[in-house]
């Protein structure tokens, strides 16, 4: 995984600026969390609008922007190895156990994955099994976006962590190197952001379907979904083996997308899936309507 810089306190002029700046606090999702035949738990979360990023974090978490996104759904959990292995009939896990989140997982299996799971429901897959290329009109599952994964990480929130209390409190809400006894732990244990979703700190690094950019585009700030060129993927939450500023909802790391298709592959990487709304399927691309 790719190493970024310790994070650093925002100064207390720029954490006043961006509160000052506001945003949106969506209500909690008003349905209840939803099994699909896969049997993973999905809950639908609303359009809206929040800061993403951070002014006093690392280099690649600026510049720190309003985002728009539209409603989807989303994995209230990390996808489990019962479930992995229910469709793909296989369990690379290193830490094995059916709650405990898949991992030892390349970007790129991670999508096969999203495929299988779209094709078991009669959904249409997004993703180009040759190039990777993801249809975002497809009704079927996907990895987030950078957007969705933050805006579903924070629920609302604006600090560092989706809960009060800092780094302090972060392990009533996740498996991290100070409490994770260096493996991963059966997900929904810990507690779950206001918006229902578990895990969105630590236990297992997730997958996002954006390239790897070293800043944000400013400009991009309406439904983005990161660079079109780029050697790396997204990693977005920590894992068991992060210390605590690598799980916050903000931080962000890296990996080429095939580098755990070997055997040596990294086992704290994981994922959840997205998909979009129904009613959003005749929006267009990008805003929200």
């Amino acid at each position: 995984m790719t190493t970024r810089r310790a994070a650093t306190w925002p100064a207390l002029a720029t954490a006043l600026a961006l509160a000052g700046a506001g945003c949106d606090k969506p209500d909690p999702p008003e349905t209840a969390p939803a099994t699909g035949p896969a049997g993973a738990a999905m809950v639908l979360l609303p359009a809206g609008e929040f800061v993403m990023g951070s002014a006093g974090g690392d280099e690649d978490e600026s510049p720190a922007r309003r985002v728009r996104v539209r409603a989807f759904h989303i994995d209230t959990r990390e996808v489990t190895q019962k479930h992995y292995e229910g469709l793909m009939g296989k369990n690379p896990a290193k830490f094995k156990g059916p709650d405990r989140p898949v991992e030892r997982l390349s970007w790129s299996a991670a999508i096969k994955y999203c495929n299988a799971r779209s094709l078991r429901e009669g959904r249409t897959p997004c993703y180009d099994p040759a190039t990777g290329a993801c249809d975002h009109q497809a009704d079927g599952y996907r990895l987030p976006t950078e957007a969705e994964w933050e805006y579903a990480c924070r629920a609302g929130t604006t600090g560092d962590y989706a809960f009060a209390g800092g780094a302090a409190r972060l392990g009533r809400h996740a498996w991290f190197e100070r409490n994770a006894g260096k493996t991963t732990h059966p997900v929904g244990i810990k507690r779950p952001n206001r918006w229902g979703l578990y895990d969105m700190h630590g236990n297992v690094a997730e997958w996002c379907n954006d390239r790897y950019a070293e800043q944000y585009d400013r400009a991009d700030a309406t439904d983005p979904r990161g660079p079109t060129t780029g050697a790396e993927r997204v990693l977005r939450g920590g894992s068991w083996r992060s210390p605590a500023g690598r799980c916050r909802s903000a931080a962000r790391d890296s990996e080429p997308p095939g580098l755990t298709d070997v055997c040596f592959g990294y086992e704290a990487y994981g994922f959840r899936c997205v998909r979009r709304a129904e009613e959003e399927k005749g929006a267009t691309d990008h805003g929200v309507e």
